[in-house]
């Protein structure tokens, strides 16, 4: 299957890598819903959800039809591998990522 016709997409890597930035991207290209799991799993005040919750969360999430999903949440991968038809990994060093961007922070 080509990453085109795809409707379960997972975006993988490294933070800063522009998992979140690549989905938004893809999903406006595409028409495909966009799930952030840090908007998922961070409660208020950067509190993390309830393993059990959480579970449920990513397991209703992955139910649907059609999906872009963006994070790095080990406990949940082979859940989204399962339902995925198409992944993609951001493998970017890190020290090519910093090098990026210092200089926006300077």
């Amino acid at each position: 299957m080509e990453l085109g016709e795809a409707k379960r997409i997972l975006i993988l890597g490294c933070g800063g890598a522009g998992k979140s930035t690549l989905a938004r991207r893809l999903g406006a290209a595409t028409g495909l819903p966009v799930v952030h799991l840090d908007g998922l799993y961070w409660q208020p005040g950067w509190v993390a959800m309830e393993r059990a919750a959480w579970r449920r969360t990513v397991e209703n999430e992955i139910a649907k039809d059609a999906w872009i999903i963006d994070g790095n949440f080990g406990s949940s991968l082979e859940l989204r591998l399962s339902r995925a038809q198409a992944a993609v990994y951001l493998d970017y060093s890190r020290h090519l990522l910093h090098s990026q961007k210092l200089p926006s922070h300077f």
